[in-house]
């Protein structure tokens, strides 16, 4: 009986296994079906091989013959994409001593990086976060062996997303391919699989548009400047800091070729533009019976036709088809047959002329039609950020008019803002429509330090384990790059993660490969700061708002003595175009101005204590330097607020000596950061200026690509002399 009891259990036990195994590794069809088709457009395994031995030539070159690569079925893996990582038994006595085995070059890179982090200690960040930390790994012949069965890991869903539609301008718009090639190995890394790839579409519609009779003059008037393409693609905004000469429309072209490569040759899938009805004004000239609706103003001062208020061709309209399939059939003439995903964004902060449900649908159904007619296994992949940016339109009617306008497994949504405000969890999962769990974290490419690491770690597990789930993937899509890393070194790792990370114990294992070495101080000061700064609850988008950086918002003379209660009252400005002068950091819960706190400063000076104390065991570390240059930034800048709101109080108060002295402290608060940044050439200004220059083929492109660098980080849009747009700073502050 005895015997029996335990066979019975042994086999619920293999059952309960299986079942789980199984759940775990369930795919559906019709995604399956997309995922098989992209596969077929892969490139041969020798060739992704070769791509990944190149990676690892630029990474770590003394250890070009320490690793073995192999391409493997997915069988091998349970039907996921996957990476195992193997002792080599050969017997050469010098060669491969570890072999990296992927579904694709990409999962053989990122079975690369997870050797080399959790066997060697080594940390790869972008360059301007600190670079490659790779001192830790054994010389060859000495690398770490694995326990006999060495390392599996699957993806708990496939894809791994990169970039945001804007990411474009705030980021990469000065990049040439030496630097595009270093961020293409960091992405397979990573394990990034699904990036965007926008570079260069100009030179694309600049073709497409020759067919409808568009000169090259009324494409003056319609594409943005260098800085400002991101926001013209998607109907923002039109010849702000244009227009782009026959050189950057070539240039960029080619730099696109040699992008979409790179990708393809590491088993990436890019994810190509599509047409979302964006059309130059000239159209209408050309097709005077077109339906063709001019949109509302986008943040310029008085709505300045110069550059505001672009016009949209209606999707009913049969010139709607044919504009859309011949982008699509010009970009596979251009680059071949390399991919079935495309983006689209409509009405991305510009609201639709109506709400009706059927409208919303006959659009989506035509730029799907479009993009199908281009490439008949097209699918769509589009921003969610529309359901959050502007809920108070996209309810549930408008919501599933849009996502149910194409045939299931057609369209796959990026939930763009999950780890803040999730859509996933409030729309039935999308109504039924797969999505990517992302992070966005960034706005305008700002250098705030802030994350929210509690909810990374454990979102994408959530959701991929929540009935009905339809997630597919993970994403991050921050407006700019190049900072905070410890957020994006975590967040790619959600790719590879069924259960949910232990942070704290994860933070220290991240401070040991980022320094190359174990300091306790180091330590206790990264829990202070997962605690403070990278546990940002509240929800607010606009984290970085610090004085220091901004138009100061109080107008000494808003002023004003109540007599009747005797008490004073200040007020801030709460319409932008209700004075000349425009006024930020407004909160109308409050007569005085406020900037963005959502932790203890007392906290996080006690973590630059900490830091600082590490500074005699770590001096040497250029990520130790990174880190130690922006936290003492991030404490200067909050401290600059408390000095800020009592030098206001103080003049509140007509306490002349308190407001000269808190002035003046004010004042070496700003030269005191410069200072400190001026250190550090990833801090400085003259470094993005410089990539802009540097881009130019002649004097008159310097001259217009350095307005276009500078205007982004200050004004960024439609500046009057006393009043500027609603955007003025919002850029890399």
């Amino acid at each position: 009986m005895h015997r029996i009891k335990l066979v019975l259990f042994v086999l619920l036990f293999v059952s309960l296994q299986t079942q789980s195994l199984s759940k775990q590794l369930h795919h559906d069809p019709i995604i399956d079906g997309v995922l098989n088709r992209l596969d077929s457009l892969r490139l041969t395994s020798s060739v992704q091989e070769s791509a990944v031995k190149g990676l690892l030539q630029r990474l770590i070159p003394t250890h070009f013959h320490s690793f073995e690569f192999r391409i493997i079925s997915k069988d091998v893996c349970g039907g996921s994409s996957c990476f195992v990582i193997e002792n080599y038994d050969g017997s050469r006595r010098i060669g491969p001593e570890i072999v990296i085995k992927g579904t694709t070059g990409v999962e053989i890179a990122s079975g690369l990086h997870w050797y080399l982090k959790y066997k060697c200690n080594a940390h790869v960040s972008w360059d301007k976060t600190g670079g490659i930390q790779i001192a830790s790994v054994p010389q060859p012949g000495h690398l770490p062996r694995l326990a006999s069965k060495g390392i599996l890991i699957r993806r708990p869903v496939p894809w791994t997303y990169y970039q945001n539609v804007v990411t474009s301008s705030y980021s990469y718009v000065w990049w040439g391919w030496e630097r595009w090639e270093r961020e293409i190995d960091w992405m397979a890394l990573q394990g990034i699989n699904l990036p965007l790839a926008f570079t260069g579409q100009e030179a694309i519609w600049q073709k497409v548009f020759k067919r409808f009779n568009i000169s090259k003059e009324d494409l003056d008037d319609y594409f943005g400047g260098p800085a400002f393409l991101a926001w013209a693609r998607m109907g923002n905004l039109h010849a702000w800091g244009g227009p782009l000469s026959e050189n950057w429309l070539g240039d960029q072209l080619l730099l696109q070729k040699q992008i979409l490569s790179r990708m393809l040759e590491l088993g990436m899938t890019p994810v190509l533009p599509s047409f979302s009805g964006n059309v130059p004004s000239a159209l209408r000239k050309i097709y005077p019976g077109a339906n063709i609706t001019r949109l509302d103003n986008w943040n310029t001062v008085d709505g300045d036709p110069r550059w505001c208020c672009t016009y949209l061709l209606n999707p009913s309209d049969p010139l709607f088809i044919d504009i859309g399939e011949a982008f699509i059939k010009q970009q596979i003439e251009e680059y071949g047959e390399i991919t079935n995903i495309y983006n689209c964004d409509t009405f991305n902060e510009n609201t639709p002329p109506t709400s009706e449900p059927e409208y919303i649908s006959s659009l989506g159904s035509a730029v799907y039609k479009a993009m199908a007619k281009g490439n008949k296994n097209a699918v769509w992949l589009m921003q969610g950020w529309l359901f959050s940016s502007d809920s108070g339109f996209w309810k549930p009617p408008q919501m599933k008019a849009l996502l149910h306008s194409v045939p299931f497994g057609k369209m796959i949504v990026l939930d763009l803002f999950a780890e803040v405000k999730p859509i996933w969890n409030t729309s039935a999962q999308f109504y039924g429509t797969p999505y990517i769990w992302c992070m966005l974290h960034n706005f305008g490419g700002n250098i705030e330090m802030y994350g929210v690491l509690d909810s990374i770690s454990s979102g994408p597990v959530d959701a991929h384990v929540s009935k009905n789930s339809t997630m597919v993937g993970v994403g991050m899509c921050m407006e700019g790059i190049e900072h905070n890393p410890v957020v994006y070194e975590l967040m790619s790792e959600m790719a590879f993660r069924d259960e949910k990370v232990d942070v704290q114990k994860w933070l220290k294992s991240y401070a040991r490969r980022r320094y190359m070495k174990e300091n306790h101080q180091i330590e206790a000061a990264w829990e202070i700061l997962y605690h403070t700064v990278y546990s940002c609850t509240d929800g607010i988008a606009d984290h970085n708002t610090d004085f220091i950086v901004k138009l100061p918002d109080w107008d000494p003379s808003s002023y004003v003595q109540d007599e009747s209660k005797q008490t004073d009252s200040y007020m801030i400005s709460t319409d932008p175009y209700e004075t000349k002068r425009r006024f930020l950091f407004q909160d109308k819960s409050s007569v005085f101005p406020k900037a963005h706190l959502w932790y203890s400063t007392k906290e996080v000076i006690k973590a630059l204590q900490l830091f600082l104390e590490a500074g005699d065991d770590l001096f040497g570390s250029l990520t130790y330097r990174y880190d130690m240059v922006d936290l003492t930034r991030q404490v200067l800048s909050k401290l600059a607020n408390q000095v800020y709101i009592e030098a206001v109080t103080a003049y509140v108060k007509k306490d002349i000596s308190s407001l000269r002295r808190l002035s003046g402290k004010f004042l070496e608060l700003i030269k005191d950061i410069d200072v400190l940044l001026a250190s550090d050439d990833n801090f400085l200004l003259g470094t993005w200026l410089d990539s802009a220059k540097k881009l130019a083929r002649n004097s008159d492109e310097r001259k217009q690509y350095e307005w276009n660098a500078r205007t982004q980080v200050t004004m960024w849009y439609d500046s009057k002399d006393v009043n500027q747009s609603k955007l003025h700073d919002y850029g890399k502050i």
